[in-house]
C-alpha cells in the first residue's frame, strides 16, 4: 500500500512539474507624442532687458543664471527658459519676453 501511494505521489509530482504554460502574446499599443516646440539656446547677455531685470529681482537674487533658451510652442507662443543654480540646487524659470514669470 505504501508503495502504491508513493508511486502515485511520484507520478503526480512528475506530471505537475512537466506542465508548460502557454505563452499569451497580447499586443501593447504604444503611443509616442512628439514635442512640437523648438528650443534655441540664447546667450545670457543677449536676453531682452525685461527678462534680465526679472532674473535680477529680489525674489531670484540668490539664484545664478547658467543657461537660457528661447522656447517656441506649436501655437507660436514664445518664452525664455532660464536655468538657474543656487549652491547644488538646480531649477529653471519660464519668463515671457515682457519679463513676466510664467507658472
Amino acid at each position: 500500500m505504501k508503495n502504491f501511494i508513493l508511486s502515485a505521489a511520484i507520478i503526480a509530482f512528475a506530471g505537475v512539474s512537466t506542465v508548460k504554460a502557454n505563452e499569451i502574446n497580447t499586443p501593447i499599443a504604444t503611443t509616442i507624442q512628439q514635442d512640437s516646440s523648438s528650443k534655441v539656446p540664447v546667450k545670457l547677455e543677449e536676453l531682452p532687458e525685461a527678462v534680465k531685470t526679472t532674473i535680477k529681482a529680489d525674489a531670484y537674487k540668490e539664484w545664478q543664471p547658467t543657461t537660457a533658451f528661447l522656447i517656441t510652442n506649436a501655437d507660436k507662443s514664445t518664452f525664455y527658459q532660464i536655468n538657474v543654480k543656487k549652491g547644488s540646487e538646480l531649477a529653471f524659470l519660464k519668463v515671457s519676453k515682457e519679463g513676466a514669470v510664467i507658472q
